[in-house]
């Protein structure tokens, strides 16, 4: 029987936490789906214990490939798929069992594209954000792209939505970049008309210490911003009445990228490489910045003290100090 849902898992070098996810997954009230799991290359068990798994579940298919990164994981995921909605684990992470029987319920009863649900944080061993009284919101397409720029309720991370299938229609990951969410989760809720979302917790996003985006600051965090390039195009032409809630998610964005240079990048040379690379991005839309009614007077102060000279910011070495409220 064909699956309704593809739950993609790129899975490289996890072989300590794949079988806890993959249980997790296996263990879904939601009884017709399918699990792709892509072995981009792991040169530890992982693929071993994937195989293990599939010999075991006809719902396991296991996809081997040399090493691409995540995104190219999630392209090869999305082209074997064969369910009519898509969702995304990683292997070192787990999820609820009623998460996907929630995510679809929502999206049918709704006429829903896209179904979200809280993100779970996990530090170890303890969930850091219990959901409390239940939230349900639905969504046009206008008023879930401002949402997903506000993060409010829900961000980028794709673990913790279901898609409908047409949403990846034109739609790939770029290969090569981290962020990848960042600079793909927008056009799919372009090419969505509703989306739902409800506050339970599904996915549990475990923290991990040798995570690339907990560890110090390095150049490859830099891919966001060829993402975000890409982005504020993108809007301009396509969603102008949000551009200016979108330009100010992307300041703050550069005022913590800018905070954590600051304090993570020991080399005065590589600090420097990186926050020109910041401000080259930020020079282009610096009117557009200054203008901006979305951001407050310290933003636009801390904008203007790097757009000038990012040097001022390095003496001062007190941005936090500057950063209050938002709005």
């Amino acid at each position: 029987m064909k699956p309704i849902i593809s739950i993609i898992v790129p899975v490289y070098n996890v072989e300590q936490f794949i079988e806890e996810c993959i249980d997790s997954i296996l263990e879904q009230n939601f009884p017709n789906f399918e699990v792709l799991l892509v072995n981009d290359g792991s040169t530890d068990k992982s693929g071993e214990i994937c195989e293990q798994y599939a010999l075991v579940d006809t719902r396991v298919k296991v996809i081997h490939k040399d090493y691409e990164g995540v995104s190219s994981a999630r392209n090869t995921g999305i082209i074997m798929a064969q369910g009519d909605y898509i969702g995304f684990v990683d292997g070192d992470d787990r999820i609820e069992k009623n998460m996907y029987e929630e995510l679809y319920k929502l999206c049918i009863e709704s006429r829903s594209d896209i179904s979200i649900c809280k993100l779970g944080r996990e530090i170890n061993g303890v969930l850091i954000n219990n959901t409390k009284e239940e939230l349900i919101l639905e969504m046009n397409n206008l008023e879930a792209m401002s949402q997903l720029f506000k993060g409010e309720l829900f961000r980028f991370s794709l673990c913790n939505k279901l898609f409908k299938r047409t949403c990846f229609e034109n739609v790939v990951f770029p290969v090569g970049r981290i962020h990848e969410d960042l600079s793909t989760t927008y056009k799919l809720f372009a090419n969505s008309t509703k989306t739902i979302f409800k506050n339970f917790i599904g996915y549990i996003y475990v923290k991990r210490e040798n995570s690339i985006l907990t560890a110090a600051f390095n150049e490859k965090r830099l891919d966001a911003f060829t993402g975000w390039n890409e982005i504020l195009l993108f809007m301009n032409k396509k969603y102008l009445q949000l551009y200016n809630e979108i330009l100010a998610c992307f300041v703050f964005w550069c005022v913590d990228n800018i905070f954590y240079i600051l304090h993570q990048v020991n080399s005065k040379t590589d600090r420097n490489i990186y926050l020109e690379k910041i401000r080259k991005m930020v020079r282009r839309n610096y009117k557009d910045i200054i203008k901006n009614g979305e951001l407050s007077l310290n933003y636009k102060y801390i904008i203007t003290l790097f757009y000038f000279n990012f040097r001022l910011l390095i003496v001062s070495n007190n941005i936090k100090n500057f950063i209050g409220n938002k709005k």
